[in-house]
């Protein structure tokens, strides 16, 4: 998907990615998730965001 954003947010968007550990896209899909959800949006049936960071181990 293609996505038009001025480059200053862009970069705004990265830099915050950055600070939390997440991928540019990571971050948008967040930052949607948050307000489609506020907006009392969300879809019920929307799949649950990836889980961040390493895999568990099982003993």
């Amino acid at each position: 998907m293609l996505l038009r954003l001025d480059p200053a947010v862009h970069d705004a968007v990265a830099r915050w990615a950055a600070d939390d550990l997440r991928s540019v896209n990571a971050q948008i899909d967040l930052l949607l998730r948050r307000a489609l959800k506020d907006a009392g949006r969300m879809p019920s049936t929307a799949a649950a965001p990836p889980r961040r960071g390493r895999p568990r181990t099982t003993p």
